[in-house]
């Protein structure tokens, strides 16, 4: 056993480890760190979102069984590298895709099917509220679904008395408390940034606007309450960590640190919660975040007003399609290969088709395709209708064919992006990328900077993801000197001398990228059609 190995075995047995797992859209991951913030064992469980009833959810008894799968898969990586086992955390934490729905009633009963992030179906609510607080509030917030639920008159609303988020909801199983990262609650309702809680007047003016229905709770009652990094947010109960661990190894009385969302766990990640920094997250959906300067001159539905897992305020703009789209024609490709025979490794053949994008023609030899699975609210489309689509005198190879699902899974990110740095004329020093679409080194990379127009640096962690970010946060909820904000954590203790890559954007291509969302612009009446008629 080598020296390193002899470490972090020694490490994990005496209790030192802290834990990370997040629960993505298409996988649940668990990443362990040292004290030095490495990764030193990993576990996941793969599981995807059903559209049952035109509700796209999650049943919750996959919520613990992939859990307890993930970290049963952790346990048997610790088990081979290094030939011990778990029985004691210093920290752990848990995250998830952000907001939705998830209502319950007093006796905890959910009283609804868990309605994901990935649903359009609250855009009256959305419209309505955005009005009353003058401030954008996104079909996916969970204000949203409360109140589409009242105007759609369900009779489950009058029983409720706790809504919360899917790392909420895990963490409040595993510890007892109802509790949430403020990264995670501004998705469930606009926070104050003065007090770094859920804004009052808000609260006060919802609860005017359903005076009349007589419900028997203020909404004020019904959230979880907001934590920041590095605040209490529990410890691991006997009864979780049976529900965790089914070996029944783990110990209780673990501290956790505040459960936060995707979004949150991403700026930690990619060290991007200092002013003027940014992050992408591109995977099932994408989004991008900026920390701002300063407050935006008006409301743009096509923006979030979100927060680091400090409070501080970040301008987002998400959007719910990226990869699926592009994962399921690589999927063509390798079911073509196995009908020949040909056995063919998925990282190689991902990473020989995003290569051969790099191939491809200025403004992708006249080829269009349109990404969404699901609708997509910053174009406008309350429901998807993957599209691809060519003119007779287009040059349609290989190349061009994966260029152009490249470029259009940043599409609608970059409508979005565009009003913060075109409009608001938003700083941005550096844009940091994270998630599957950089796996293939330097391709994505390279597009998002031709579509941002903005550096994109890439982090030798950024594979970890969001699991590795809510692990650091953990660490930094017990390891933290007194007053050390998460801004210098991160930059003096885990990120000091990290190895990146960094991309500039070419001039041509960033030139070409604007050329080619002319056409995705113009384009966008042939997804209204396929929308409305198929």
């Amino acid at each position: 056993m080598g020296c390193e190995t002899k470490d972090a075995a020694d490490w994990i047995k005496e209790g030192k480890a802290v834990l990370g797992i997040e629960l993505g859209s298409t996988r649940i991951k668990a990443v362990l760190i040292d004290g030095n913030h490495e990764p030193i064992a990993s576990g996941g469980h793969s599981w995807e979102n059903r559209l049952v009833d035109g509700i796209w959810t999650y049943d919750l008894d996959e919520v613990w069984s992939g859990l307890q799968d993930c970290y049963q898969d952790l346990l048997r990586d610790v088990r081979d590298r290094y030939g011990v086992t778990i029985t004691k955390l210093a920290a752990i934490g848990f995250s998830a895709m952000m907001h939705g729905y998830l209502p319950f009633d007093k006796e905890d009963r959910l009283l609804a099917p868990f309605r994901t992030w990935r649903n359009t179906i609250t855009g009256q609510a959305a419209e309505d509220l955005t009005k009353l607080f003058n401030y954008n509030i996104p079909q996916r917030w969970s204000i949203a679904h409360l109140y589409q639920a009242i105007l759609n008159g369900e009779d489950h609303v009058k029983d409720v008395r706790f809504i919360t988020t899917l790392a909420g909801y895990v963490h409040w199983k595993l510890s007892g408390k109802k509790v949430l990262g403020i990264g995670d609650a501004v998705g469930m309702m606009p926070i104050d940034p003065a007090t770094k809680n859920y804004n009052q007047r808000m609260f006060d003016q919802f609860n005017g606007l359903i005076a009349d229905q007589g419900y028997p709770w203020k909404v004020e009652e019904l959230f979880p309450q907001v934590l920041v990094a590095g605040e209490d947010a529990g410890v691991l109960t006997e009864e979780g960590a049976k529900l965790l661990d089914v070996s029944g190894q783990l110990e209780a009385g673990i501290p956790l640190c505040p459960p936060e969302g995707d979004a949150g766990t991403g700026m930690v990640a990619t060290n991007s919660v200092a002013k003027r920094t940014g992050n992408v997250s591109a995977g099932t959906s994408v989004f991008g975040m900026v920390v701002l300067e300063r407050e935006l001159s008006k409301v743009y539905p096509e923006l979030d007003m979100v927060t680091t897992p400090a409070g501080d305020p970040v301008a987002m703009a998400h959007c719910n399609n990226c990869t699926s789209d592009l994962n399921a024609w690589v999927n063509l490709f390798k079911e073509f290969a196995d009908s020949f025979g040909m056995q063919i490794d998925m990282n190689d053949l991902f990473g020989t088709l995003y290569r051969k994008a790099l191939e491809g023609d200025a403004e992708c030899g006249g080829l269009l395709a349109y990404n969404y699975l699901s609708g997509e609210h910053v174009t406008g489309m309350e429901e998807g209708r993957p599209l691809f689509v060519r003119r007779p005198d287009s040059s349609f190879n290989l190349a061009n064919f994966m260029r152009v699902h490249l470029y259009t899974a940043l599409g609608a990110l970059k409508t979005g992006m565009d009003i913060l740095t075109k409009q608001e004329h938003v700083a941005v020093d550096n844009i940091l990328g994270h998630g599957g679409l950089f796996k293939t080194e330097g391709v994505g990379q390279r597009i998002l900077a031709a579509a941002l127009n903005a550096p994109v640096s890439v982090m030798a962690t950024a594979g970890e993801g969001g699991a590795w970010g809510v692990a650091v946060l953990a660490a930094y909820t017990i390891a933290r000197e007194e007053g050390e904000t998460l801004e210098h954590y991160l930059a003096d203790k885990v990120f000091d001398g990290a190895e990146g890559s960094r991309v500039v954007p070419d001039p041509t291509e960033a030139a070409d990228y604007e050329k080619f969302m002319e056409t995705y612009r113009k384009g966008l009446a042939i997804e209204r059609a396929a929308v409305d008629h198929i």
